[in-house]
């Protein structure tokens, strides 16, 4: 049976109470007047993610052997990146 929890917080938070928004923030923003998009909003408010990287992984299917991968995964996590390191070493790049 689920047990119900009270484990979250009930404080209210004023919306008063939001920080004051950047000069950057205020920038990107949508500009409207009444209905009317008079500027679109140009990105996001918040910087969030991560970066694009200039050279991009590429999602590839391979058939490895069952031992080799358990091998690998045997190390922990990140098992794909280390795959990655030894070929980078196989193939001298």
């Amino acid at each position: 049976m689920t047990v119900k929890r009270n484990d979250t917080d009930p404080t209210w938070i004023d919306p008063d109470d939001a920080p004051e928004w950047t000069e950057a923030q205020l920038a990107r923003a949508e500009l409207r007047v009444g209905d009317a998009v008079v500027r679109p909003a140009a990105g996001t408010l918040t910087k969030r993610g991560r970066p694009r990287s200039a050279s991009p992984k590429l999602l590839v299917s391979l058939r490895l052997d069952q031992a080799v991968v358990e091998k690998l995964r045997a190390h922990g996590p990140g098992w794909q990146s280390r795959v990655n390191e030894i070929l980078r070493k196989a193939v001298g790049a």
